[in-house]
């Protein structure tokens, strides 16, 4: 009987590129092997030496940065110049980790009667299930500061976005990381993806995607007493006060919720806008939508470019029917590829279905707001609490607010949420622990406690 395969296509041409191997339950039973039998001598490799290999590794990546940025345009349809971003980002992420092995350090206590000590150390395999909306960097916040940990990773990319985490696991073996330490295993999610989590040779779990398939992996794993990291769904608010400069809100508005298609976990797919300047904002932000360039991701001057697939194109269109509010939106191109223009939902009501699910498309709603605390309450009327910005000049105006905002990463007066030496996590359904930044390592060790009487 021969392997299943998938068929890669490319989502602005709707064109095979690729046929993938998908993995058996067979197959992850023989890696998560692999990956425990390397465990032991990359745990031991020296904290200078391992460094040294994340160095490698990095440097590997910015060799290839440009290689990697045309096998994602193929691969996600992503514009030349964000998978350019991203290709980089994944960079950074191992350049930066290279700096955690000879830094992860524990701690002496004081205490009656004697010494105690406590060590810092790797909790064996771990399981990185990525989702396909952004490859690279997202596989790159688990895998990076596992390894610098000590531990060995097996990667789950999407079945339909597995190209770019092929290559990397063959820069790694370039760059002098052991066999087995670092594997990248194709496969679905409720056959290969299960299986990981539901392995008991693996003793970690991260998660990306929706928050209907990571309440089941959080169950699974309880099952086990395993931890796991979820960086699960989003319905980030940008909220803009009347004080705001609306010029600048209105500028970075498409950006912050257009950006890969709106297919981002991050996505401020809420404007909520002070009553008082409500109509002058919508003026300024059609001008700004409609200048988004739709097309051809290969060519640099695109801003945006195609949906992962024929089913998210539908997904998107089941929340703008034909009676839907529709303001404005910009332009996308005919024929092959799965498009979808920038669109603007205005007035949309707050208790409307549009107002509180995630559509992981280009879709904006923009809501009315009366005053802070209403601006508030508005915010927090959903199940997520992801990201989100406040634009304000009134600093106090901004601080109550972000303190009120039940969300994991706010930003003042900017759209950026992810910055990778910062922690990155979601409150309520939108996740579960914190990637990036120094204090993630201590999501890929356990303290080790130790008495020594005098």
């Amino acid at each position: 009987m021969s392997e299943p395969t998938y068929t890669v296509l490319n989502p602005a041409t709707e064109q095979p590129i690729a046929e993938i191997p998908m993995a058996s339950v067979d197959d992850v039973d023989e890696a998560v092997a692999r990956a425990n039998a390397a465990f032991p001598a990359w745990r031991d490799v020296a904290p200078g030496d391992r460094a040294r290999l994340l160095r490698r590794f990095a440097r590997r990546i910015d060799e290839e940065i440009e290689a990697l940025a045309q096998l994602e345009v193929a691969n996600s349809g992503h514009p030349i110049g964000s998978a350019r971003w991203e290709a980089g980002n994944a960079r950074d992420l191992f350049e930066y980790y290279a700096g955690a092995p000879e830094r992860l350090t524990g701690h002496q206590i004081p205490v009656p009667g004697g010494i105690d000590i406590t060590f810092k150390e790797p909790v064996g395999v771990v399981g990185v299930i990525a989702p396909w909306n952004f490859p690279m960097p997202i596989a790159a916040w688990g895998v990076a500061p596992a390894l610098a940990a000590g531990n060995t990773v097996i990667l789950k990319p999407a079945e339909n976005t597995p190209l770019t985490a092929l290559r990397l696991a063959e820069l790694a073996l370039e760059a002098g990381i052991a066999p087995d330490v670092f594997q990248v295993l194709p496969g679905t999610g409720p056959l290969a993806g299960s299986r990981l989590v539901e392995h008991r040779g693996v003793a970690k779990i991260v998660f990306t995607g929706s928050t209907r398939v990571g309440r089941e992996i959080a169950a699974k794993a309880a099952s086990r007493i395993i931890p796991v990291t979820l960086e699960l769904g989003g319905k980030s608010a940008n909220i803009v006060f009347a004080d705001a400069d609306l010029e600048q809100a209105a500028a970075a508005a498409p950006g912050a919720v257009f950006d890969n298609a709106g297919q981002d976990c991050c996505a401020r797919s809420r404007i909520l806008v002070q009553r008082t300047v409500y109509d002058r904002f919508l003026e300024l932000l059609e001008p700004a939508v409609k200048a988004i360039r739709v097309g051809d991701p290969t060519q640099e001057s695109t801003d945006m470019g195609p949906l992962i697939s024929a089913a998210q194109r539908e997904r998107v269109r089941s929340y703008v029917p034909a009676d839907a509010p529709i303001a404005f939106r910009g332009d996308a191109p005919d024929g092959p590829g799965f498009w979808y223009p920038p669109t603007v939902l205005a007035p949309v009501h707050r208790a409307s279905r549009i107002a509180a699910e995630e559509i992981f498309g280009p879709v904006v709603a923009v809501m009315p707001f009366e005053d802070e605390a209403d601006a508030i309450e508005l915010a927090n009327a959903t199940s997520y609490g992801l990201s989100g910005s406040v634009w304000t000049r009134d600093i106090g105006c901004a601080l109550r607010t972000v303190r009120a905002v039940r969300a994991g990463n706010l930003s003042v007066n900017s759209n950026s949420s992810v910055r990778y030496w910062t922690p990155f996590g979601g409150y309520k359904e939108s996740g579960l622990g914190r990637e990036l930044g120094p204090d993630a390592l201590d999501a890929f060790t356990e303290t080790k406690n130790v008495f020594i009487a005098h």
